[in-house]
């Protein structure tokens, strides 16, 4: 069980039947005409027992039935990952950003001491991220899969919910290009990050 999963809630005593995810600084349940999103930042308490997640905020209590992934699930709200640790950035990683970057998530590279690089050819990022916007954006999909080598990651950052780019034009752009699609983060409330490789096979 990662992070959702289908299972029985109670709503300050109400019992629900629904599903619930975790994302990188929330949780939200979705039950029926139920919709619950707690923020971690709001959590007063928070428990694992006898399968169950238990948490309090001011305003509510949300209990969970979700098996052994409970304890799991109990320490991510208590210790959550950091975006750039979701996205597989250490120290001294090499990191290239290309398109319209937020300059919180540039920052955030800096603060984690990674090494950002602005010429793949030079040899050298491990990891690319390109933010891609619009019917373009599946243009410079196909671009950036041309520079990648070796296990070099390429991350598209896509919006949520939107029309002119979609989930399915990123995926079908990335797999036309030869890549092989990995996972997949919530990079914020409003876009999604699409990690790509060249397949194994191939480098």
């Amino acid at each position: 069980m990662g992070n959702e999963a289908k299972c029985l809630a109670r709503i300050d005593g109400r019992k629900v039947e629904g599903k619930a995810t975790l994302e990188t600084s929330e949780l939200i349940f979705r039950g029926g005409p139920s919709r619950v999103k707690i923020v971690f930042a709001d959590v007063c308490s928070v428990a694992a027992a006898d399968g169950e997640l238990r948490i309090k905020t001011k305003d509510r209590e949300l209990e969970l039935a979700l098996g052994a992934a409970a304890e799991r699930w109990r320490e991510k709200i208590l210790h959550p990952k950091t975006r750039v640790e979701k996205l597989g950035v250490k120290v001294g990683l090499r990191v290239a950003v290309f398109g319209d970057a937020e300059k919180e998530f540039v920052n955030e590279l800096k603060q984690s001491r990674a090494e950002i690089v602005t010429d793949l050819a030079a040899g050298g990022a491990e990891a690319v991220f390109l933010f891609v916007a619009g019917n373009g954006g599946v243009r410079n999909i196909l671009k950036a899969s041309k520079k990648i080598k070796g296990a070099t990651g390429l991350w598209v950052v896509y919006p949520k919910g939107r029309k002119e780019i979609t989930e399915g034009d990123v995926l079908g752009a990335g797999r036309k290009a030869g890549l092989k699609d990995v996972k997949v983060v919530g990079f914020s409330a409003t876009h999604t990050a699409l990690k790509f490789v060249v397949p194994v096979e191939k480098r």
